[in-house]
């Protein structure tokens, strides 16, 4: 168990002007526990919709009848069950994964560098990811797994690159953080673009474009074991850390004061969130905006402290990605949207929409 110093303790307990303006923050446990019950039917809603409907009722009891003993009697087609346990659910559950780890690291990213704007986009993992998936593309890499695989390591390799490119005398700022992912970021997409460029292949330039926008298509259970090891420790590091996190808020001086360990606890945030990313770029492709409007919705409803913000924005984040890859695939059915361009349209208006309703009650 990690050892916060007491002082710290105490700083990241007091409440702030927030937690005392704002009705139901001292009911989080509550908030919670209903925010994951709406993740729960908004996934079996999600799963009803498609070419075939299927009630949400006859969804219900085809899941309760794979439990032993369900005394349920099969009144629905063979084909329903391929259709929802090989394609609807394992995307939903993608979806809603994806949408966590997204979700939790623009709220990481955005404590940790102190920037509002901090999200996995702007620190360059994204960048990498898609750097590794587009030389799988280009260079016909094909064995199974192999884009997750190259879109992992491009991912891993970014984050390190950043994070050595901003060490000086042994340590890294927040600020020379987020100007090494800068940096870095745009070398890398100036790489992926020269790639495409020099692409030979009208549909392999059109692959690499698609998986830029982000896409549940291809979605089954073993993208979701892929990704669930690494979202479930990167997860469980992140929220061992949410205290540091508020102390952090106070700045990196007083933080040290506070007997905060500010390097050690910046490597270890970097490289946890910067793995949950790429597991999750790595199976989705690039999917922007939710780790960025989420995070910020969270916190200017319910307040900053990140013992809340982080559990939080998953459940919201798995919540928002499933309805927007539901509308994704339905909207303009047969044909499918990617679904980056869903949750650009959904996201930057509900923040305004957020953000000109608390402007006054956060000042």
């Amino acid at each position: 168990m990690i050892e916060v110093p007491r002082e710290a303790r105490a700083q990241s307990n007091a409440p702030d002007k927030t937690e005392n303006i704002i009705p139901g923050s001292r009911h989080r446990g509550t908030i919670l526990l209903i925010a994951a019950l709406g993740v729960i039917i908004t996934g079996a809603v999600a799963a009803t919709f498609g070419s075939v409907a299927i009630p949400l009722e006859t969804l219900a009891r085809m899941i309760v009848v794979k439990l032993p003993g369900a005394p349920i009697a099969v009144t629905w087609q063979a084909s329903w069950e391929t259709i929802l346990f090989d394609i609807r659910l394992p995307r939903v559950v993608l979806a809603g994964l994806v949408g966590i780890a997204l979700a939790t690291s623009g709220a990481t990213y955005q404590g940790l560098l102190r920037n509002p704007l901090a999200d996995p986009y702007l620190i360059g993992v994204s960048s990498g990811a898609a750097l590794g998936a587009t030389i799988a593309i280009v260079f016909s890499v094909e064995f199974a797994g192999a884009l997750p695989l190259f879109a992992f390591l491009g991912a891993i390799g970014a984050t390190f690159g950043i994070y050595a490119l901003a060490q000086s005398d042994g340590r890294a700022t927040p600020t020379t953080l987020i100007l090494a992912g800068v940096a870095l970021g745009a070398f890398l997409s100036a790489i992926t673009s020269f790639l495409m460029f020099r692409s030979d292949s009208a549909f392999r330039s059109f692959q690499i474009i698609a998986w830029m926008m982000g896409s549940f298509s291809l979605s089954n259970w073993q993208q979701v074991l892929i990704l669930l090891p690494y979202l479930a420790l990167g997860w469980f590091v992140l929220f061992l850390h949410a205290r540091y996190l508020n102390v952090l808020q106070l700045g990196e001086t007083q933080a040290q004061q506070l007997g905060v360990p500010v390097e050690r606890v910046t490597l270890t945030l970097v490289v946890a969130t910067s793995l949950v990313t790429a597991a999750a770029v790595a199976v989705s492709g690039l999917i922007g905006f939710v780790g960025l409007i989420v995070p910020h919705a969270v916190r200017l409803v319910w307040g900053p402290d990140h013992r809340f913000l982080l559990p939080m924005c998953a459940l919201l984040g798995a919540m928002f990605l499933i309805i927007a890859d539901t509308l994704a695939r339905t909207l303009l059915a047969p044909s499918e949207l990617p679904v980056g361009i869903i949750t650009a349209f959904c996201g930057a208006p509900f923040f305004l929409y957020l953000l000109r309703r608390k402007r006054e009650v956060l000042g």
